[in-house]
């Protein structure tokens, strides 16, 4: 069997973490975001905002995390593997920014598709900034849709899951799964 590869993508400050661990918690397997890794790293480094300062450097370090996820996503014996974003989120935010990546990003992107993507819409009651996320809602509310148009751009079909609690949330993206598989 096959293993199904889920991502759960949205702006920041969407409950993408929270959903992913509850899943991770009700015994799906999952694969974590990398990018607060990136600017912790970047951080010990001396960059404060790599994405800002450096957004090529930080997008190939991205790409590569998640090429890296996808290609260990083989190895998973599970039924469904849940990504906490995946590789088209990369350029999704590089045209957010309206910087020109190199074409390779977009060729990975390609050759390394995924089975389904939700996207958790924004969600002001639960948006808090913090030191890696320095986005504003406003700007949380943009990054949604260039996730959306992105994964389109792909030829994604996207579902939207609505806001709720977690359990709900969760509920909502299993049942479109356990639909699809009928």
């Amino acid at each position: 069997m096959k293993t199904k590869r889920i991502v759960i993508t949205g702006g920041p400050g969407s409950g993408k973490t929270a959903l992913i661990t509850y899943l991770e918690q009700q015994g799906y397997a999952v694969m974590h975001e990398i990018s607060r890794d990136v600017i912790l790293e970047a951080q010990k480094e001396g960059i404060e905002q790599l994405f800002l300062e450096n957004p090529i450097l930080f997008s190939e370090k991205l790409l590569e995390g998640r090429l890296k996820q996808f290609h260990e996503g083989k190895n998973c014996a599970a039924p469904i593997l849940f990504y906490d974003r995946g590789m088209p989120d990369v350029t999704a935010y590089m045209d957010f920014v309206n910087t020109h990546y190199p074409e390779n990003f977009s060729e990975t992107c390609l050759e390394h598709k995924y089975d389904e993507v939700f996207v958790l819409p924004p969600w002001e009651e639960i948006y808090k900034q913090d030191n890696e996320r320095y986005e504003s809602f406003e700007q949380a509310e943009k990054i949604f849709h260039f996730l959306k148009n992105g994964y389109e751009n792909y030829g994604y079909k996207i579902y939207e899951v609505p806001v709720g609690t977690i359990k709900e949330r969760a509920q909502s993206i299993i049942s479109t799964i356990k639909l699809k598989t009928i």
